[in-house]
Parts: structure tokens; C-alpha cells; sequence
């Protein structure tokens, strides 16, 4: 997988992960990033900007990794570790909304994030980007089917909060327990199943004009709630 922009590259050059390759743009100056390359012994290869616009098709600011794919952490694994913070995307398509949310809950504490394998992006360069690193301390679980998988969170001890325009004050709820926040696509919010199978539905208000947040947005809000509620 291609990833590029020096915030990713620090941070998977200071975690020594496995990168195949360094594309360097031809002026390419950071001096704490070049000296991981030469410590770690990754073979680089030196271009021009024209080729390094051609290899990330983003603002790669002078620097693209070759690293293998992203892997997928395994669900029951890291239920063993009891967690009490788990944040579900349901089919969210913007790569630039996973990359903040991955961010935010890496910086709220949340113990992972669960997304489905179909119609929802997925991890890429455009993620690990987003992300800013925060990507390379995150557990990122993916699979076939959220419904099966709500009702195995709910076995383990877990109160599924649902994200909807209709439902009750997301600051009236408490979340002083183990819980699975849902956030859903950008445009439809929630299925219609995931939405039927939640415990809560929690609502921010809306003063404005406008009657939705963006899905990062919300997110955040939401995320943050939890955190100030367990204080």
C-alpha cells in the first residue's frame, strides 16, 4: 500500500514498521526523517515532484512510503482485554471522515473501532493521511455483518448507542458504563436494522439552519460526551 505526507512517515518510521520503500522528492530536506531512513536501512529512491505526483495522486509533501496492506485487528482478541469504549461506523464512504474519526478516538481513549467490509471505506493512503499517524495506535476491526455483531457486544456487557436526527439529548444519556457508539453514513445515518437493534439513539440539537453535522463532526461531539460523562 502507497501512504504518503511527513506525519505519516515519522510515525511509521519511529514504530520501525515495515516499509518496502522511500520515494523522496529530489528536495527533500527533513532531516529527522531522513536519518530514520538511513538508521532503519529502507531502500529509497529519488524523484521529481512530477513523478512523485504521479505515485500518491495527493500532497505526499515530498515523501511516500511502500509499507503492506493495512491489518485488520481480530475482534474476539481484543475482547479478551475487557474493553469499555468501542466506536462502530456504519458504512461511512469518506475516507477524510474515517481518517478524523480514527484521530479522535485514538486521542479520546476509545479502545476501537469496528467497521463493516462493505460499502464503507476502508483503510488507504488517503486514511493514513487523515489520521495523521494516530492510525498506527488505533484497532481497527472489519467485519461482514454489524448486526451479528451488536448483539455479540451485547452478550459481552454493552449498551449500543445509536446516532439519529429523533432520539433523546446525547448529553441526557449516560454513558457511565461499557458502550458501542454507532455513527452512521454520511447521508442516510443509520440502517435500518443497526438502528433497530440499539439500546439508545442520542441526538445532537440542531439551532441552525442546517439540520446535520458532518460524520467526524458529530463524531467528535459524541466521543467526547462519553469521556466527560465517565469523569
Amino acid at each position: 500500500m502507497i501512504v504518503y505526507g511527513k506525519n505519516v512517515a515519522l510515525e511509521l518510521l519511529q514504530r520501525n514498521t515495515k516499509i518496502k520503500k522511500v520515494f523522496l522528492q529530489d528536495n527533500f530536506c527533513d532531516e529527522k526523517i531522513i536519518s530514520l531512513i538511513e538508521k532503519l536501512k529502507i531502500p529509497v529512491s529519488v524523484c521529481s515532484k512530477r513523478k512523485m505526483d504521479d505515485l500518491s495522486g495527493g500532497v505526499h509533501q515530498g515523501i511516500i512510503l511502500d509499507i503492506r496492506d493495512y491489518q485488520y485487528k481480530d475482534l474476539d482478541s481484543l475482547l479478551l482485554k475487557n474493553p469499555d469504549f468501542i466506536v462502530i461506523l456504519d458504512h461511512l464512504e469518506d475516507p477524510h471522515n474515517l481518517g478524523a474519526i480514527i484521530r479522535t478516538c485514538e486521542a479520546a481513549g476509545v479502545n476501537m473501532i469496528i467497521i463493516p467490509k462493505d460499502r464503507q471505506a476502508q483503510v488507504n493512503a488517503t486514511v493514513m493521511k487523515t489520521s495523521a499517524g494516530a492510525i498506527s495506535n488505533m484497532n481497527i476491526v472489519r467485519v461482514p455483518n454489524l448486526v451479528s455483531i451488536i448483539s455479540k457486544l451485547k452478550k459481552e456487557g454493552f449498551w449500543i448507542v445509536g446516532t439519529d436526527m429523533q432520539g433523546s439529548r446525547y448529553d441526557e444519556i449516560d454513558y457511565n458504563c461499557k458502550v458501542a457508539l454507532i455513527i452512521g453514513n454520511e447521508g442516510k445515518g443509520m440502517s435500518d436494522l443497526v438502528s433497530k437493534s440499539c439500546d439508545f439513539i442520542a441526538t445532537i440539537p440542531m439551532v441552525g439552519k442546517i439540520n446535520s453535522l458532518n460524520a467526524s463532526v458529530s463524531a467528535g461531539i459524541l466521543i467526547y460526551e462519553v469521556v466527560r460523562n465517565r469523569r
